[in-house]
């Protein structure tokens, strides 16, 4: 279970496949049983522990659930608001939503966050591991926004 916490928490996106690893050293420890077992978390011990670490993940969950618990409720952007029911249309309801994967590399410039909350940025990757790809990506995609 703390190896399992351990790769979400504490490695993170830095390295995706900590998290995979550990949850199947914990599926195989399950059927193995000790002792061949410590074989199986030792191997996930090591990979978690020398994995490049970022916790950018854990802190943008905190903060939008700091956000949630702190703001009133704000409304939903119309254009993502449900569009399949009778009246939806009359309240413009789906009006001027864009289908991600109907532009080039499955992204559209689209305020998906309320009014409000539309300039914050919860998870703020860092340059360790796998994440400095993801940060080089997001900021790749806020440069064809401009």
């Amino acid at each position: 279970r703390r190896i399992m916490i351990c790769a979400a928490e504490d490695v993170g996106n830095a390295d995706p496949q900590a998290l995979v690893v550990a949850v199947n050293a914990a599926q195989a420890a399950e059927r193995i049983g000790i002792p061949e077992a410590n074989i199986i978390l030792s191997q996930a011990v090591t990979y978690v522990a020398t994995a490049p670490k970022s916790n950018a993940a854990c802190m943008a969950v905190q903060k939008a659930m700091e956000a949630v618990r702190n703001e009133r409720t704000m409304p939903v952007p119309v254009h993502l608001q449900d569009k399949h029911y009778k009246g939806a249309e009359k309240l413009g309801h789906g009006a001027g939503y864009q289908y991600a994967h109907d532009y080039p590399k499955h992204y559209v410039k689209q305020q998906y966050l309320p009014d409000e909350l539309k300039e914050e940025r919860f998870y703020v990757p860092t340059e360790n591991g796998y994440e400095k790809k993801i940060k080089a990506h997001l900021k790749h995609l806020r440069e064809r926004e401009e």
